[in-house]
């Protein structure tokens, strides 16, 4: 008597996913399609709306698929470190992660400023709460920021709460000029780099009593 092979369903929408990225990398995300996708898969387009019913589920499971893998990345980018790490570690990794220096980082980027267009003209797409996403990714930038004031390690009169939206729509502008071709990662990168500087300069100053002493952060 055979064994009923068990189905992983989440590898499903994780392959489905990755249709789409490749699908939106080809011919933007505006054109992907049901029908798209499930020729990019191999798959019916049954399979497909098994999982994903409409255009938008398909396309707000994509971009919930790369959140998660981006997070996951962020985090490795911290492994080694004490946990949680110290603040500026944190702040650097998320800026590392959020330029699209690589391939998956740029299929990230590519499907989440696309997505964010998108849901400016389409209601079903705005339900997606990705605007109160990037609002909880700030929130954790300016944590860490606040622990690192506490210890001297930024710089005077820093603001924290308007800093940290400076970093993540910082990284988004350099992001979106890369994938243009205005700026080339390694420019990006020294440009983010560049002004991480300017805030923890009490971290690079060797007259800082508080210099090397770091305060770990939560990266949940």
């Amino acid at each position: 008597m055979s064994v009923p092979r068990t189905v992983d369903h989440a590898q499903r929408r994780a392959e489905i996913a990755d249709a789409v990225v490749r699908a939106a990398a080809r011919d933007g995300l505006h054109a992907v399609t049901i029908r798209a996708v499930a020729a990019e898969s191999g798959s019916s387009i049954r399979f497909v709306q098994y999982y994903f019913a409409t255009k938008a589920e398909l396309l707000t499971g994509t971009l919930n698929h790369l959140e998660q893998l981006s997070h996951t990345r962020w985090q490795q980018r911290l492994a080694g470190l004490p946990d949680p790490p110290p603040a500026r570690a944190l702040v650097e990794a998320f800026c590392a992660e959020a330029l699209p220096t690589d391939a998956p980082s740029r299929a990230f980027h590519l499907i989440g400023t696309s997505y964010a267009v998108l849901a400016m003209t389409d209601p079903e797409l705005a339900q997606h709460p990705f605007v109160a996403n990037i609002d909880r990714l700030e929130g954790r930038i300016a944590q860490a920021l606040g622990q690192a004031q506490r210890i001297g390690e930024l710089g005077e009169g820093i603001e924290v709460a308007a800093e940290a939206t400076r970093l993540v729509m910082l990284t988004h502008g350099l992001g979106t000029s890369v994938l243009i071709g205005q700026h080339s990662a390694s420019s990006a990168e020294e440009v983010v780099c560049y002004h991480l500087d300017q805030l923890f300069t009490a971290a690079t100053s060797p007259e800082s009593p508080t210099s090397g002493r770091h305060e770990p952060v939560d990266p949940n």
